[in-house]
Protein backbone atom coordinates (compact mmCIF):
# COMPACT_ATOMS: atom_id res chain seq x y z
CA UNK A 1 0.00 0.00 0.00
CA UNK A 2 3.28 2.15 1.22
CA UNK A 3 4.84 1.23 -2.22
CA UNK A 4 1.00 2.76 -4.12
CA UNK A 5 0.84 6.20 -2.44
CA UNK A 6 4.28 7.21 -3.17
CA UNK A 7 4.11 6.52 -6.77
CA UNK A 8 0.92 8.47 -7.19
CA UNK A 9 2.27 11.43 -6.07
CA UNK A 10 5.13 11.64 -8.36
CA UNK A 11 3.35 11.46 -11.15
CA UNK A 12 1.82 14.78 -10.00
CA UNK A 13 4.97 16.08 -9.61
CA UNK A 14 5.96 15.19 -13.27
CA UNK A 15 2.92 16.74 -14.63
CA UNK A 16 4.01 19.84 -12.65
CA UNK A 17 7.68 19.87 -13.34
CA UNK A 18 6.54 19.79 -17.33
CA UNK A 19 4.05 21.95 -17.12
CA UNK A 20 6.86 24.33 -15.49
CA UNK A 21 9.19 23.90 -18.86
CA UNK A 22 6.40 24.28 -20.97
CA UNK A 23 6.15 27.74 -19.89
CA UNK A 24 9.91 28.65 -19.78
CA UNK A 25 9.96 27.50 -23.28
CA UNK A 26 6.71 29.45 -24.30
CA UNK A 27 8.45 32.52 -22.38
CA UNK A 28 11.65 32.19 -24.73
CA UNK A 29 9.99 31.89 -27.85
CA UNK A 30 7.77 34.75 -27.35
CA UNK A 31 10.78 36.67 -26.49
CA UNK A 32 12.08 35.13 -29.47
CA UNK A 33 9.23 36.82 -31.84
CA UNK A 34 9.29 40.32 -29.81
CA UNK A 35 13.16 40.29 -31.18
CA UNK A 36 12.31 39.45 -34.76
CA UNK A 37 9.49 42.31 -34.81
CA UNK A 38 11.04 44.47 -33.29
CA UNK A 39 14.68 43.97 -35.89
CA UNK A 40 12.01 44.37 -38.78
CA UNK A 41 10.54 47.25 -37.73
CA UNK A 42 14.60 49.02 -37.71
CA UNK A 43 14.89 47.28 -40.77
CA UNK A 44 12.02 49.03 -42.54
CA UNK A 45 12.58 52.18 -41.00
CA UNK A 46 15.93 52.42 -42.22
CA UNK A 47 14.54 51.30 -45.91
CA UNK A 48 12.24 54.05 -45.97
CA UNK A 49 14.78 56.58 -44.49
CA UNK A 50 16.86 55.76 -47.27
CA UNK A 51 14.29 56.15 -50.02
CA UNK A 52 13.54 59.19 -48.53
CA UNK A 53 17.21 60.55 -48.37
CA UNK A 54 17.95 60.00 -51.86
CA UNK A 55 14.03 61.70 -52.45
CA UNK A 56 15.53 64.86 -51.42
CA UNK A 57 18.83 64.59 -52.77
CA UNK A 58 17.02 64.71 -56.40
CA UNK A 59 14.99 67.76 -55.32
CA UNK A 60 18.31 69.30 -53.85
CA UNK A 61 19.53 68.22 -58.22
CA UNK A 62 16.62 69.37 -59.46
CA UNK A 63 16.49 72.87 -57.52
CA UNK A 64 20.04 73.21 -58.58
CA UNK A 65 19.23 73.04 -62.36
CA UNK A 66 16.04 74.59 -61.80
CA UNK A 67 18.05 78.10 -60.03
CA UNK A 68 20.48 77.31 -63.10
CA UNK A 69 17.96 77.91 -65.77
CA UNK A 70 15.79 81.01 -63.98
CA UNK A 71 18.39 82.42 -61.75
CA UNK A 72 15.41 83.89 -60.04
CA UNK A 73 16.16 87.27 -58.00
CA UNK A 74 13.23 87.74 -55.34
CA UNK A 75 13.93 90.96 -53.14
CA UNK A 76 14.26 90.54 -49.38
CA UNK A 77 11.60 89.82 -47.24
CA UNK A 78 9.54 88.76 -50.58
CA UNK A 79 7.03 85.98 -49.63
CA UNK A 80 7.42 82.80 -51.63
CA UNK A 81 6.12 82.19 -54.56
CA UNK A 82 6.61 78.95 -56.73
CA UNK A 83 9.38 77.68 -54.64
CA UNK A 84 11.28 81.29 -54.43
CA UNK A 85 11.74 83.16 -51.43
CA UNK A 86 13.36 86.70 -50.44
CA UNK A 87 16.16 86.47 -47.86
CA UNK A 88 14.27 86.33 -44.52
CA UNK A 89 14.70 89.48 -42.86
CA UNK A 90 16.80 88.95 -39.62
CA UNK A 91 14.55 90.17 -37.04
CA UNK A 92 12.37 86.67 -38.13
CA UNK A 93 12.55 84.04 -35.37
CA UNK A 94 10.89 81.06 -38.19
CA UNK A 95 13.10 79.64 -40.75
CA UNK A 96 11.06 80.08 -43.81
CA UNK A 97 11.87 76.30 -44.20
CA UNK A 98 9.57 75.61 -41.12
CA UNK A 99 6.66 77.09 -42.61
CA UNK A 100 4.27 75.10 -45.10
CA UNK A 101 3.92 77.71 -47.39
CA UNK A 102 6.07 78.33 -50.78
CA UNK A 103 7.35 74.79 -51.21
CA UNK A 104 7.91 73.62 -54.97
CA UNK A 105 7.00 70.22 -55.96
CA UNK A 106 9.96 67.98 -57.59
CA UNK A 107 9.59 65.32 -59.82
CA UNK A 108 7.76 62.35 -58.38
CA UNK A 109 9.93 59.45 -57.81
CA UNK A 110 8.64 55.71 -57.41
CA UNK A 111 10.44 52.65 -56.02
CA UNK A 112 7.97 49.73 -56.58
CA UNK A 113 4.70 50.53 -54.80
CA UNK A 114 5.97 53.53 -52.99
CA UNK A 115 5.77 57.37 -55.00
CA UNK A 116 7.54 59.68 -53.34
CA UNK A 117 7.09 63.60 -54.11
CA UNK A 118 9.79 65.70 -52.64
CA UNK A 119 9.53 69.29 -52.49
CA UNK A 120 12.44 72.20 -52.59
CA UNK A 121 12.48 75.68 -51.24
CA UNK A 122 15.15 78.27 -52.63
CA UNK A 123 16.04 81.13 -50.82
CA UNK A 124 17.90 83.76 -52.29
CA UNK A 125 20.47 85.25 -50.36
CA UNK A 126 21.63 88.03 -52.71
CA UNK A 127 23.57 88.95 -55.42
CA UNK A 128 27.30 90.41 -53.57
CA UNK A 129 28.66 87.22 -53.50
CA UNK A 130 32.75 86.85 -54.58
CA UNK A 131 32.26 85.08 -57.84
CA UNK A 132 35.78 83.44 -56.68
CA UNK A 133 35.71 82.04 -53.11
CA UNK A 134 39.99 82.10 -52.81
CA UNK A 135 40.10 85.53 -54.31
CA UNK A 136 37.06 88.28 -52.71
CA UNK A 137 39.22 91.44 -54.30
CA UNK A 138 37.64 90.43 -57.66
CA UNK A 139 34.45 90.53 -59.41
CA UNK A 140 31.22 90.37 -56.01
CA UNK A 141 28.24 90.35 -58.20
CA UNK A 142 27.28 86.11 -57.79
CA UNK A 143 24.27 85.25 -56.24
CA UNK A 144 23.67 82.48 -53.89
CA UNK A 145 20.95 80.73 -52.65
CA UNK A 146 19.90 78.53 -49.89
CA UNK A 147 18.13 75.44 -51.27
CA UNK A 148 16.12 73.11 -48.43
CA UNK A 149 14.17 69.82 -49.99
CA UNK A 150 12.26 67.41 -48.20
CA UNK A 151 10.74 63.95 -48.70
CA UNK A 152 8.12 61.46 -46.77
CA UNK A 153 8.10 58.37 -47.97
CA UNK A 154 4.21 57.88 -46.86
CA UNK A 155 2.49 58.80 -43.67
CA UNK A 156 4.13 57.23 -40.55
CA UNK A 157 7.31 56.99 -42.58
CA UNK A 158 10.79 58.59 -42.44
CA UNK A 159 10.95 62.01 -43.15
CA UNK A 160 14.27 63.54 -44.58
CA UNK A 161 15.20 67.44 -45.02
CA UNK A 162 18.47 68.42 -46.66
CA UNK A 163 20.02 72.06 -47.07
CA UNK A 164 22.61 73.36 -49.54
CA UNK A 165 24.32 76.37 -50.68
CA UNK A 166 24.49 77.36 -54.67
CA UNK A 167 26.41 80.06 -56.37
CA UNK A 168 25.75 81.07 -59.56
CA UNK A 169 27.52 84.11 -61.60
Amino acid sequence: MMHMQTHSRQKGVALIVAMILLLIMTMGGLAAMRSSVMQERMTMHTHDRSLSFQAAEAALKEAELWIQSTRPSPEEGAPCNGGVCGLAPADTSTPLWEGSVGWKDATELRYGPIAITPQFLVEHLGNSFPCQKDNTSLDSTCKRYRITARSNAGSGRAFVMLQSLYATE
